[in-house]
């Protein structure tokens, strides 16, 4: 990997970022301790690991053509301790003290000047559990990309990810040119054209479904303040694939259904009324198919979806959820608000480049809030022989909204990560325990058995 231009999408994120609006998605991995394994050794294999990744010495820089574009380019002066930094928290509740600061990290924009990204190893002062906050900016990496960019600091996947290396180093790659080939040149003006009819019709589906008649000022619609704040919850897999088992659907239709309740319970324990139409979630999907070519750039689409708050029911708002995310994908990826992924991706390098001011104030038109789920592997992980036990997906936050909802299960656990604006919601912890309390009420109802909920 030498140079290559920036996707589309990968371009309109990098143009919706400003100071107070950073547009990086991250994950806080918590870590047991193992003996004679100390904050130095995890150090080094985070920068050595890190340094390994191709794609995190790649940063960004203008190009001549296209018009507008810009282009991935590996950093010749890459240096990997300017992107990993060790904190020590003096906090006597850990988990507590690195959400704390995950969320003032998570506030700090990416320098554009180097590769953008940056991990925080985060260190209790007993030698106790420990924690890695990764930033990767959104034109870096999707979720699913993300993943598996961040995979690579894990003992399992780095082994694996160095023999792969060492093997592909004996056959000499050439370097990606990011100007066409003259004999490509017909096939994309082709292609193109097919694009720009493509685009028109996703086009017309992003304007049929944006709203207007939105469900009023509320905390999740406030001015952004450029302030972050992070909560997580801890939710049962098993427990989940019970529901499932006894309610159909998915577990992603279960954990929205989950999120609007929790919703309906954070409102009124905080006196506020309901709103009178619900509010709307942006759900991403991936557009990367298993066993096809990875590509680097984001593959995202999404689908909209009414949260029914207003339903007073667990099992109805799990009912309204399930029918709505079944006519979703009757309809594809490519109708309603959610598509204006797929719309981004279709556009010129100058549309994005001029265009920001405008997609960035168009979400709160769109949707209300971010709720995505991120897959991680299902083998057991570790980093310096030090096992994980959570991790905390976090989605950025679009412009004028407060709230991102992001789900990951592993080790038996679906672990959530709440971003939020930290002065729309200084209340976010409470938000998190509802998700805690609906998710076990809902069980409840559903299996006719008492769960004490996760403390």
């Amino acid at each position: 990997m030498s140079t290559e231009l920036l996707a589309p999408l990968d371009l309109a994120f990098w143009h919706l970022e400003s100071d107070a609006h950073p547009m990086h998605l991250g994950a806080l991995a918590v870590f047991a301790p193992a003996p004679g394994v100390g904050p130095g050794r995890i150090l080094e294999l985070l920068g050595s690991r890190a340094a390994a990744i191709p794609r995190l010495r790649m940063s960004v820089r203008d190009v001549l053509l296209p018009v507008g574009g810009k282009a991935w380019t590996v950093d010749k002066d890459f240096d990997v301790h300017r992107h990993v930094e060790r904190v020590v928290l003096a906090d006597a509740d850990f988990m507590a003290g690195a959400t704390r600061l995950a969320g003032e990290l998570m506030e700090r924009p990416l320098g554009r000047g180097l590769p953008p990204w940056r991990m925080y190893l985060i260190c209790g002062a007993d030698g106790g559990p420990f924690a890695v906050l990764v930033k990767l900016h959104h034109a870096l990496a999707d979720g699913m990309r993300a993943v598996a960019i961040g995979a690579g600091i894990f003992d399992e996947i780095a082994a694996v990810t160095s023999a792969r290396t060492a093997a592909r180093g004996r056959t000499a790659v050439p370097p990606r040119s990011w100007l066409p080939d003259p004999r490509e040149m017909a096939g994309m003006a082709l292609g193109r054209i097919g694009e720009v009819g493509r685009a028109l019709g996703v086009g017309a589906s992003v304007v049929r479904a944006g709203r207007l008649d939105r469900w009023g000022p509320s905390a999740l619609t406030a001015p952004s303040s450029g302030t972050r704040r992070l909560a997580t919850a801890d939710l049962d897999a098993g427990d989940l694939r019970r529901i499932r088992r006894a309610e159909g659907g998915t577990a992603n239709d279960i954990l929205l259904a989950v999120v609007a309740g929790a919703l309906r319970r954070w409102m009124a324990e905080r006196g506020d009324s309901l709103p009178a139409a619900d509010p709307r979630a942006l759900v991403p999907v991936s557009r990367r198919r298993p066993g096809g070519a990875t590509a680097s750039g984001n593959r995202l689409s999404a689908y909209l979806l009414g949260l029914p708050v207003t339903a007073a029911d667990p099992r109805e708002r799990l009912r309204a959820v399930r029918s709505a995310m079944d006519r979703n994908k009757a309809a594809g990826p490519l109708k309603g608000a959610g598509a204006v992924a797929v719309l981004a991706d279709q556009l010129p390098p100058l549309a994005h480049r001029f265009g920001a001011p405008l997609a960035a104030n168009a979400a709160r038109l769109l949707f209300d809030v971010l709720v995505t789920s991120v897959p991680l592997p299902r083998s057991a992980l570790s980093l310096g022989g030090c096992p994980l036990t959570a991790l905390y997906p976090m989605a950025p936050l679009a412009r004028g909204q407060s709230l991102a909802v992001a789900l990951s299960t592993y080790g038996g656990r679906v672990h959530v990560g709440l971003v939020a604006d930290g002065k729309a919601l200084p209340d976010l912890d409470r938000l998190a325990a509802a998700v805690e309390d609906e998710f076990t009420e809902l069980y409840a109802l559903v299996t006719g058995t008492d769960r004490t909920p996760v403390s």
